[in-house]
């Protein structure tokens, strides 16, 4: 039988378990830039890095009454942020690709610029 909760019966969730959810997210994130030797993988670390910081900020935003919409806005920049480091970073790992057939991290030895 499923629970059914009233309106005021909904069981109250703390700031907790979403800021635990945002550190667990940022943690995978550093090991996964740390572990990696795939530029891929190590885009994708960064990228759970910032959605880790995003949960933090929309979290603080819901429990803050004086936080209500900085947090928000914060999490707009880093999403805007997070899909120009996409765009750049995906170009720059294509561009890496064809000259040098691979992309692992550790041939980067010599960058022109």
């Amino acid at each position: 039988m499923p629970l059914m909760f009233a309106e005021s019966e909904l069981p109250e969730t703390g700031l907790t378990p979403y800021l635990i959810l945002g550190a667990l997210l940022f943690v995978c994130g550093v090991v996964c830039m740390a572990t990696k030797r795939n530029a891929i993988g190590v885009l994708m670390g960064v990228e759970l890095v910032l959605n880790g910081a995003n949960v933090n900020f929309v979290a603080f935003a819901a429990f803050n009454p004086a936080f209500q919409l900085e947090g928000q806005i914060f999490s707009l920049f880093v999403i805007v942020l997070a899909a120009a480091e996409a765009a750049v970073a995906l170009a720059i790992v294509l561009n890496f690709y064809n000259n040098h057939m691979t992309v692992d991290v550790d041939t980067a030895e010599e960058l022109k610029g």
